[in-house]
């Protein structure tokens, strides 16, 4: 790394080297503008996704799902860990190397708060940094919550999901307080990878967003891979017991317990901000710490933006790579982009066969008085769909929630092999007005997932 003098000047300070800044970094450079990004971690060069979140643990997805029987299920661990670091490191790598060796950029590693509204510092004492711009944009992502549970902050046995993904020794017991999809993903992994997992949820059900049937039919799935899911359930205490910890939990009136290597608590991400110095720098935060936005992405100081999770917005990647193109808009562009011109945005859950979102559920589209037809069918009765027999993998089904009197999608839930890619196309059908029709008529590779359009689209549920 080249030497860095103790005070900067840039165009543009960027906090946090998550997927937005990164990309907003990258493309003001480009334009020749001096950049100048602060990570506080060597080990988050790239941001959440590629280092502690998306990447990892979908290749963990990826490693349980290819475990057999015969394998050793300690070393087996063991092994797709080493595989999931070697990646990680290779982008983290990718990441500095990219951003950093370009000319008008600069990488510093530290902690940086705020001075004032236009400067950080960055380190403490002979070995601060100042940095100042007249443009700053915030990216520091976010944190997993510890729910205030007696004994669970303590616990030699808690694991955040950074935590549980960095360990190489595969927990025998696994229990997970709640059933987000956080806590879905871990479970379905670890369950695959041999661990005894219990999900604990304060909900009645799993999933409370989705409809009835398709909560019913993930549920069904996981509980058939072996996973315990206890809704209805209120943690209240975490004791320690040597190599394992006793949870204990009240449902139904009942004081019950369950024994866990490791406890996962998933009950959400706050954004990063509490060491930021944010009053310093003018910046106001709502009452959750979430820093405050208007629809461009401005702070309550105009110069200042905020991307991705720490906004309080979304917390997915594709998210703050958006934000990205907010924010760009406003410092190249037109500024006219805002967060209001996101239409149907997709969200996957990567249990085992992934759970894809988009739109309005048969719920939702009901409640808000849309004459609706439902077209669903399980997979593994779609003839038009064999990839699902090819790949062995036939459990779930495919929802679409059509208008009957425009014929255009308002949402669907696939609950399917290849999920995570079909419903870009439903979202993209839903962005520019593609009726139902026109999906189900379509010509599409064989054999392929997307293919079962041709199918479930004429099996409309009776009123």
């Amino acid at each position: 790394m080249r030497s860095t003098p103790t005070a900067l000047s840039a165009d543009v300070l960027v906090l946090g080297f998550g997927k937005g800044g990164k990309t907003a970094a990258h493309v003001l450079t480009d334009t020749g503008k001096r950049v100048v990004l602060v990570e506080q971690s060597e080990n988050m060069y790239g941001g959440t996704c590629p280092n502690v979140g998306c990447v990892p643990t979908k290749m963990l997805v990826h490693y349980s799902n290819a475990k057999r029987l015969e394998d050793d299920a300690p070393e087996f661990f063991a092994n797709s860990v080493a595989g999931v670091r070697a990646l990680t490191a290779a982008f983290r790598a990718g990441n500095f190397e990219a951003l950093d060796g370009k000319d008008t950029a600069t990488v510093i590693t530290g902690a940086a708060r705020f001075l004032d509204a236009h400067t950080v510092g960055v380190g403490e004492g002979e070995d601060r940094i100042t940095i100042s711009a007249p443009t700053i944009l915030i990216n520091t992502g976010s944190e997993p919550i510890i729910p205030a549970i007696p004994g669970l902050a303590d616990s030699r046995h808690l694991v955040t999901s950074t935590d549980l993904i960095q360990k190489d020794r595969l927990p025998s017991r696994l229990a997970v307080v709640g059933g987000g999809y956080l806590g879905l993903e871990f479970a379905s992994i670890y369950r695959h990878f041999g661990s005894r997992v219990t999900v604990l949820e304060a909900a009645e059900r799993l999933l409370p967003r989705e409809d009835d049937d398709i909560a019913r039919a993930a549920t069904g799935i996981l509980a058939g891979d072996g996973v315990q899911i206890v809704t209805g359930a209120e943690v209240v205490e975490v004791r320690d017991n040597g190599t394992t910890s006793t949870i204990r939990y009240e449902k139904d009136g009942q004081s019950l317990t369950v024994e866990a290597e490791a406890v996962l608590p998933a009950t959400g991400r706050r954004a990063a901000t509490s060491d930021l110095g944010l009053d310093a720098a003018g910046v106001r935060t709502t009452a959750s710490g979430a820093i405050e936005v208007d629809e461009y992405l401005r702070t309550s100081r105009p110069h200042i933006f905020a991307l991705g999770d720490v906004n309080g917005g979304e917390q997915f990647t594709y998210i703050s790579l958006d934000d990205s193109r907010i924010v760009l808009d406003q410092l190249l562009g037109e500024g006219k982009r805002t967060t209001s011109d996101r239409v149907a945005v997709p969200h996957t859950l990567f249990i085992t066969p992934p759970l894809a979102t988009v739109g309005l559920t048969e719920t939702q589209a009901r409640a808000l008085g849309h004459n609706i037809k439902v077209s669903r069918e399980n997979v593994a009765d779609i003839v038009a769909m064999p990839r699902a027999y090819t790949v062995e993998e036939t459990r779930g089904l495919m929802k679409f929630v059509v208008d009957a009197d425009t014929d255009l999608i308002l949402g669907a839930a696939l609950l399917t092999i290849d999920a995570q890619e079909i419903i870009n196309t439903v979202a993209l059908a839903i962005r520019h007005h593609i009726t139902a029709t026109e999906l189900r008529d379509s010509i599409y590779t064989h054999p392929s997932s997307t293919e079962a359009f041709n199918e479930v689209f004429d099996k409309v549920l009776p009123e």
